[in-house]
């Protein structure tokens, strides 16, 4: 799917409601790559979290004079998806996850996790969304368990209490939750 600015393309995760626009989506998570230095898409009304999952990292300026660095090992930064932001790359191109929910609808968080051991993930209502980029791991939960691969995701209903585990501690997997407001 081509950006909204035009500058490049994403792969989308998951869209809610499916089949949604870009401007009518409630929430949304895809992971792009980023070839070159240029402005993010502004999207009015709608919360953004971004991490790297491949390259060297991206340098963020935002309108109001934040700088940020994101790195493979930063962790993901929240950030409001209608203030300007440009992206300087640190040393060629990088593969990004991004999570966006519409303000007043939905709130979502994002979490990096890393590491051969057991990781407890849960959420009381709403929803979990598990993408696992780097690695397998095992997902254990109250219907059984199950392995994600390099590339999968997988989208449980809450409640629900996860057990995350891998052998590798490079293994890498993100947990987003996605809450309604209302």
């Amino acid at each position: 799917m081509p950006w909204k600015n035009g500058g490049g393309t994403t792969t989308e995760i998951a869209l809610h409601p499916q089949g949604a626009s870009l401007d009518a989506f409630d929430w949304r998570i895809s992971m792009a790559h980023v070839g070159g230095d240029g402005p993010f898409s502004s999207f009015p009304g709608i919360d953004r979290t971004l991490a790297v999952l491949r390259g060297d990292g991206i340098r963020l300026a935002l309108s109001d004079g934040e700088t940020v660095m994101l790195d493979r090992q930063t962790e993901p930064f929240a950030f409001a998806a209608d203030r300007a932001v440009a992206g300087q790359l640190v040393a060629g191109p990088i593969d990004d996850l991004n999570v966006m929910s519409r303000r007043g609808g939905w709130t979502h968080a994002m979490r990096r996790i890393i590491g051969a051991s057991s990781h407890a993930v849960g959420i009381d209502a709403g929803l979990l969304v598990l993408v696992a980029p780097a690695g397998d791991w095992t997902v254990t939960w109250s219907r059984g368990a199950e392995i994600l691969a390099p590339g999968d995701s997988a989208l449980l209903d809450g409640p629900a209490q996860v057990e995350l585990s891998a052998n590798n501690p490079e293994n890498e997997i993100f947990a987003i939750t996605l809450v309604p407001t209302s």
